[in-house]
Protein backbone atom coordinates (compact mmCIF):
# COMPACT_ATOMS: atom_id res chain seq x y z
CA UNK A 1 0.00 0.00 0.00
CA UNK A 2 1.29 3.40 -0.88
CA UNK A 3 0.47 6.55 0.95
CA UNK A 4 -1.44 8.77 -1.46
CA UNK A 5 -2.07 11.53 1.03
CA UNK A 6 -1.13 14.80 -0.64
CA UNK A 7 1.67 16.71 1.02
CA UNK A 8 0.48 19.78 2.87
CA UNK A 9 2.27 22.83 1.54
CA UNK A 10 3.66 25.18 4.17
CA UNK A 11 2.11 28.65 4.26
CA UNK A 12 4.01 31.40 2.47
CA UNK A 13 4.90 32.99 5.80
CA UNK A 14 6.48 29.75 7.02
CA UNK A 15 8.51 29.40 3.81
CA UNK A 16 9.61 33.04 4.16
CA UNK A 17 10.60 32.47 7.80
CA UNK A 18 12.67 29.44 6.84
CA UNK A 19 14.74 31.45 4.38
CA UNK A 20 14.84 34.46 6.67
CA UNK A 21 16.01 32.25 9.54
CA UNK A 22 18.77 30.74 7.38
CA UNK A 23 19.97 34.24 6.47
CA UNK A 24 20.05 35.28 10.13
CA UNK A 25 21.84 32.04 11.02
CA UNK A 26 24.61 32.97 8.57
CA UNK A 27 24.85 36.47 10.04
CA UNK A 28 25.13 35.01 13.55
CA UNK A 29 27.71 32.45 12.40
CA UNK A 30 29.77 35.20 10.75
CA UNK A 31 29.64 37.31 13.91
CA UNK A 32 30.64 34.31 16.05
CA UNK A 33 33.54 33.54 13.73
CA UNK A 34 34.66 37.19 13.73
CA UNK A 35 34.49 37.32 17.52
CA UNK A 36 36.40 34.04 17.88
CA UNK A 37 39.07 35.21 15.42
CA UNK A 38 39.38 38.61 17.11
CA UNK A 39 39.69 37.08 20.60
CA UNK A 40 42.24 34.53 19.36
CA UNK A 41 44.24 37.29 17.69
CA UNK A 42 44.06 39.40 20.84
CA UNK A 43 45.31 36.53 23.00
CA UNK A 44 48.14 35.74 20.59
CA UNK A 45 49.31 39.35 20.50
CA UNK A 46 49.02 39.72 24.27
CA UNK A 47 51.01 36.51 24.80
CA UNK A 48 53.73 37.86 22.50
CA UNK A 49 53.96 41.03 24.60
CA UNK A 50 52.39 43.29 21.96
CA UNK A 51 48.79 43.72 23.10
CA UNK A 52 46.37 45.25 20.61
CA UNK A 53 44.94 48.55 21.83
CA UNK A 54 41.58 47.94 20.19
CA UNK A 55 41.09 44.31 21.22
CA UNK A 56 38.78 44.78 24.24
CA UNK A 57 36.57 47.42 22.68
CA UNK A 58 36.06 45.54 19.42
CA UNK A 59 35.35 42.29 21.30
CA UNK A 60 32.67 44.11 23.33
CA UNK A 61 31.07 45.50 20.18
CA UNK A 62 31.10 42.11 18.45
CA UNK A 63 29.55 40.45 21.50
CA UNK A 64 26.80 43.09 21.61
CA UNK A 65 26.12 42.65 17.88
CA UNK A 66 26.06 38.87 18.31
CA UNK A 67 23.52 39.27 21.11
CA UNK A 68 21.24 41.54 19.09
CA UNK A 69 21.37 39.49 15.88
CA UNK A 70 21.00 36.30 17.92
CA UNK A 71 17.86 37.80 19.44
CA UNK A 72 16.46 38.42 15.96
CA UNK A 73 17.22 34.79 15.07
CA UNK A 74 15.55 33.63 18.28
CA UNK A 75 12.49 35.65 17.32
CA UNK A 76 12.27 33.88 13.96
CA UNK A 77 12.63 30.49 15.65
CA UNK A 78 10.25 31.35 18.53
CA UNK A 79 13.02 30.59 21.00
CA UNK A 80 12.42 33.41 23.47
CA UNK A 81 11.02 32.73 26.93
CA UNK A 82 7.31 32.06 26.92
CA UNK A 83 4.49 30.57 28.95
CA UNK A 84 2.93 28.01 26.60
CA UNK A 85 1.36 25.92 29.37
CA UNK A 86 -0.85 28.79 30.52
CA UNK A 87 -1.92 29.78 27.02
CA UNK A 88 -2.58 26.15 26.03
CA UNK A 89 -5.23 25.92 28.77
CA UNK A 90 -7.27 28.75 27.25
CA UNK A 91 -10.16 28.07 24.88
CA UNK A 92 -9.36 28.47 21.17
CA UNK A 93 -10.79 31.99 20.80
CA UNK A 94 -8.97 33.23 23.90
CA UNK A 95 -5.72 31.65 22.65
CA UNK A 96 -6.15 33.43 19.34
CA UNK A 97 -6.92 36.81 20.92
CA UNK A 98 -4.02 36.36 23.34
CA UNK A 99 -1.73 35.56 20.42
CA UNK A 100 -2.82 38.61 18.45
CA UNK A 101 -2.48 40.95 21.45
CA UNK A 102 0.92 39.49 22.36
CA UNK A 103 2.19 39.90 18.79
CA UNK A 104 0.93 43.49 18.62
CA UNK A 105 2.63 44.35 21.91
CA UNK A 106 5.93 42.82 20.82
CA UNK A 107 5.76 44.58 17.46
CA UNK A 108 4.91 47.91 19.12
CA UNK A 109 7.84 47.58 21.52
CA UNK A 110 10.33 46.86 18.76
CA UNK A 111 8.96 49.60 16.52
CA UNK A 112 9.50 52.00 19.44
CA UNK A 113 12.97 50.60 20.16
CA UNK A 114 13.95 50.81 16.49
CA UNK A 115 12.61 54.33 16.18
CA UNK A 116 14.48 55.59 19.23
CA UNK A 117 17.58 53.71 18.06
CA UNK A 118 17.40 55.39 14.66
CA UNK A 119 16.69 58.78 16.25
CA UNK A 120 19.84 58.59 18.40
CA UNK A 121 22.21 57.65 15.54
CA UNK A 122 22.75 61.24 14.30
CA UNK A 123 23.47 62.31 17.89
CA UNK A 124 26.22 59.69 18.05
CA UNK A 125 27.66 60.57 14.62
CA UNK A 126 30.30 62.83 16.17
CA UNK A 127 31.45 60.18 18.69
CA UNK A 128 33.79 57.32 17.86
CA UNK A 129 35.31 54.26 19.45
CA UNK A 130 38.09 55.24 21.84
CA UNK A 131 40.63 52.76 20.48
CA UNK A 132 39.55 53.11 16.83
CA UNK A 133 38.61 56.75 16.22
CA UNK A 134 37.84 56.02 12.56
CA UNK A 135 34.79 53.95 13.62
CA UNK A 136 31.83 56.19 14.51
CA UNK A 137 29.57 55.20 17.39
CA UNK A 138 26.61 55.57 15.04
CA UNK A 139 27.92 52.53 13.14
CA UNK A 140 28.34 50.59 16.37
CA UNK A 141 24.88 51.52 17.65
CA UNK A 142 23.16 50.93 14.30
CA UNK A 143 22.65 47.36 15.48
CA UNK A 144 19.67 48.53 17.57
CA UNK A 145 17.38 49.85 14.81
CA UNK A 146 18.54 47.18 12.35
CA UNK A 147 17.80 44.24 14.63
CA UNK A 148 14.58 45.85 15.87
CA UNK A 149 13.42 45.94 12.24
CA UNK A 150 14.50 42.32 11.74
CA UNK A 151 12.49 41.27 14.79
CA UNK A 152 9.44 43.24 13.63
CA UNK A 153 9.55 41.42 10.28
CA UNK A 154 9.66 38.04 12.05
CA UNK A 155 6.86 38.96 14.45
CA UNK A 156 4.64 40.26 11.64
CA UNK A 157 4.88 36.90 9.88
CA UNK A 158 3.62 35.19 13.04
CA UNK A 159 0.87 37.79 13.43
CA UNK A 160 -0.25 37.08 9.87
CA UNK A 161 -0.41 33.36 10.68
CA UNK A 162 -2.49 33.95 13.82
CA UNK A 163 -4.90 36.35 12.12
CA UNK A 164 -5.29 34.03 9.12
CA UNK A 165 -6.00 30.96 11.24
CA UNK A 166 -9.64 29.99 11.10
CA UNK A 167 -9.58 26.77 13.04
CA UNK A 168 -7.85 25.74 16.23
CA UNK A 169 -4.31 24.46 15.75
CA UNK A 170 -2.99 21.61 17.81
CA UNK A 171 -3.42 22.53 21.46
CA UNK A 172 0.17 23.59 21.92
CA UNK A 173 1.08 24.99 18.47
CA UNK A 174 -0.20 28.52 19.12
CA UNK A 175 0.87 28.49 22.76
CA UNK A 176 4.42 27.50 21.85
CA UNK A 177 4.50 30.37 19.37
CA UNK A 178 3.86 32.97 22.06
CA UNK A 179 6.88 34.43 23.75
Amino acid sequence: MSDTTPAVEAPATARFRDGYGRLLEWVVIALMAALAAEVTLGIAFRASGHALSWYDEVASVLLAWLTFYGSALASVKRAHIGCPELVARLPWRARRVTGIVAQLLVIAFFVLLGGVGAWILPVLATDALVSLPAVPMSVVQSVIPITAALIVVAEITYLIDIVASTEPPAASALAEGLH
